[in-house]
């Protein structure tokens, strides 16, 4: 699967790249070029207002640059400070990135792009609302308040003929914790996106996420390393179970990988629990 995946991928872009002029391909190389200073001092630069000033002008040339007729098949490989990551059948890709004010405060940027039959722009921006919520897994959300993360995959999976794309994530969250995102993204009848619903069973657990969860949530001690991800031999999201160091399960920035993995398996339109192992 996962070769066919890639090579489904490699095709779309190939024909993304034949379909493209070699003027508009030689100007978004270019624009690239610029991008990748913006990017690069989004995350590095000493100065709050010099990452701020990176991200505003980031954000402004990145939108010209997807103007560039079937720019959805080019790749950005050069910004690597940046997340792009396709849907696994090609439909959209989704494109993250961290801004870090201080280090206890971050927030989170992005957009979904379609891929559009002519090559045209259809652009969805998505707006962090992570500030304004005290509960961020109680909630379907649009891109409106979309609950921030930089994603790192996307597993496609379908129930009842529809498609659910599954974004894994992180969350530099504050100056004491991570936390690690499983959230699941929909598309409705207008193409909009939406994310979240009731798509985890799981027993109750004091350091997941209190039921009912629109979205799970791994929160951990920093630099703790705790894993989350798809592992597509077993077809199961896994994660590592966490236990506190102080006996004080409440306080997330006190939670370790315990050394057993914890999982979650696609059932009937739902990610169900698979215990340690």
């Amino acid at each position: 699967m996962k070769k066919q995946f890639a090579l489904s991928l490699l095709l779309a872009l190939a024909m993304g790249s034949y379909a493209q002029t070699p003027s508009d391909r030689m100007r978004i190389r270019e624009m690239e070029q610029g991008l990748s200073v913006y990017a690069y001092n989004i995350l590095n630069a000493d100065d709050v207002e010099d990452r701020l000033r990176a991200d505003s002008f980031f954000t402004r040339n990145l939108v010209q640059a997807l103007k560039v007729p079937y720019s959805f098949y080019h790749p950005f490989d050069s910004l690597k400070t940046i997340s792009r990551i396709y849907a696994p059948d090609s439909s959209f890709r989704i494109i993250t990135w961290q801004l870090m004010k201080d280090f206890s405060y971050y927030r989170y940027k992005g957009a979904i792009q379609l891929n559009t039959k002519d090559g045209s722009l259809k652009l969805i921006p998505l707006y962090d609302g992570t500030d304004f919520t005290d509960n961020p897994t109680d909630s379907v959300r649009s891109n409106l308040n979309w609950i921030g993360a930089v994603y790192y995959n996307i597993i496609l999976k379908k129930y009842n003929n529809k498609n659910y794309y599954t974004l894994l994530g992180y969350d530099e969250n504050d100056a004491r914790s991570t936390k690690k995102w499983i959230e699941v993204l929909t598309f409705d009848q207008q193409n909009r996106p939406v994310f979240g619903g009731r798509y985890f069973s799981y027993p109750n657990d004091p350091i997941k996420p209190a039921q009912p969860a629109y979205r799970f949530c791994l929160e951990f001690k920093k630099d703790a390393n705790a894993k989350l991800n798809y592992d597509r031999e077993l077809d199961l999201i896994v994660f590592a179970k966490l236990v506190s160091e102080t006996g004080e399960i409440s306080k997330k920035h006190t939670l370790v990988p315990y050394g057993t993995i914890e999982g979650f398996q696609w059932q009937l339109g739902k990610w169900v629990y698979i215990p340690p192992r």
